[in-house]
């Protein structure tokens, strides 16, 4: 639970790297419960809240992102890639799964 946890106390840390293990745990985590509790609360008719924690949980994402895209060596900058839909997402998901560079 530490991998969910420690990404929303670090969000004013923009300093630091982001393992490869942490960065995949919290995505992993974050869609889990998101899938989940959008399953749950839209059968009851609360997928707003669903809507509002999706919002909330964009800023330790974006943050976990820069810090994992630092951590291969790359710039927090390179996460406009985002913004193109096809090339640019396998870019970063290439980013993503390279191992950390020590130095």
């Amino acid at each position: 639970m530490e991998y969910f946890v420690n990404p929303w106390k670090n969000l004013e840390i923009h300093s630091g790297r982001t393992t490869r293990k942490e960065f995949w745990m919290f995505a992993l985590i974050q869609m889990t419960l998101t899938f989940v509790a959008g399953l749950v609360l839209g059968n009851v008719g609360l997928g707003f809240i669903v809507s509002l924690y999706v919002l909330a949980s964009c800023l330790p994402g974006i943050a976990i992102a820069v810090r994992r895209l630092r951590d291969v060596g790359q710039s927090g900058h390179m996460l406009w890639l985002v913004f193109l839909p096809v090339i640019g997402w396998l870019v970063l998901l290439y980013f993503y799964v390279q191992p950390s560079k020590l130095s």
